[in-house]
């Protein structure tokens, strides 16, 4: 299953996860738990990832998206779940040219 123009639901991204398992692929879930400020990406929404980077869903997008998918890699090999920080106050924003900054929380595990 591949994400298209629109955000796929919980239920897509959580039988996608669960079909990789079945067919004996590890995988992650990647969700947000908290936002603060300006976030993509709403607490719930989730990522999952198997052991080769394939991936499904949004918890963010960019650099962010990035780091997560490569946190869950290892996460994938460890077993140890991890809560993942990302932000940028509203002054950085604006260096860059964002209107505004904002963080996310994202809770990655290794599903079993």
């Amino acid at each position: 299953m591949t994400e298209s123009a629109s955000i796929l639901t919980d239920d897509d991204i959580l039988t996608q996860a669960l079909t990789w398992k079945k067919d004996g692929r590890s995988v992650a879930l990647a969700t947000v738990i908290n936002t603060w400020g300006s976030a993509p990406r709403p607490a719930g929404s989730q990522l999952a990832i198997d052991e080769t980077g394939q991936m499904v869903g949004s918890v963010s997008g960019g650099c962010v998206e990035g780091a997560v998918i490569q946190e869950a890699l290892e996460i994938i090999k460890s077993g140890e779940p991890k809560t993942l920080e990302f932000g940028v106050s509203n002054d950085e924003a604006w260096e860059v040219g964002l209107a505004c900054g904002g963080k996310i929380n994202v809770f990655v595990e290794k599903l079993d």
